[in-house]
């Protein structure tokens, strides 16, 4: 009796285990998907066109930009605001540049305030959705085109909104291999 016992102790210490990480592992991608659906967070929408409606009412963008520690590329927003009517798309540009002596791949990562505009913030097409790979002492403006879902107006929070930031922060990624072997071999045709 007691051996059954201890197996179905460890049977249910091991299920509890492998459910906690099952949660674990799903959290990310679940609270991702929660995030992109509720704009929580300042998660932006995304969409193939422009908005069908224009308001005559307008809003602030603002524009800011950051790197990640130790991240080599210079990176800016050429406008850092602009005033767009609620509906209509807009179109603005980063620069980024790298002083290095070596190709520097990055990915932005964005974030929209306050976050009861993110929902209503909506991408069409941005530098964000690609990682960016710049060459040395290559400079770059990149696009980021957009507009703000007119159904705002009409949301408890989000009609008082008269500001929006969207935020980027550019992070260090690993270069694509096919890039990193032309870098590579670029740095042993040089030495020899």
């Amino acid at each position: 009796m007691k051996l059954q016992g201890k197996n179905k102790t460890v049977v249910q210490l091991v299920s509890v285990v492998l459910l906690m990480g099952s949660l674990a592992w799903a959290s990310v991608p679940l609270y991702d998907l929660f995030c992109r659906v509720t704009g929580f967070g300042g998660v932006t929408g995304v969409a193939d066109a422009g908005s069908d409606v224009i308001l005559d009412q307008t809003v602030k963008i603002r524009f800011d930009a950051s790197k990640a520690r130790d991240f080599p590329w210079s990176f800016k927003p050429v406008v850092h605001e602009m005033d767009l009517k609620i509906g209509e798309t807009g179109l603005a540009f980063y620069e980024a540049y790298n002083p290095t002596d070596r190709p520097v791949a990055g990915t932005a990562s964005y974030n929209v305030a306050p976050y009861a505009a993110g929902g209503f913030f909506t991408k069409i097409d941005c530098f964000c959705f690609e990682m960016q790979v710049l060459q040395p002492g290559e400079r770059v403006q990149m696009p980021v085109t957009f507009y703000v879902d007119p159904e705002i107006v009409d949301d408890r929070e989000g009609k008082f909104v008269h500001t929006i930031t969207l935020s980027y922060t550019f992070h260090e990624t690993d270069l694509p291999e096919e890039q990193a072997s032309l870098s590579s071999d670029t740095t042993t045709t040089n030495v020899n």
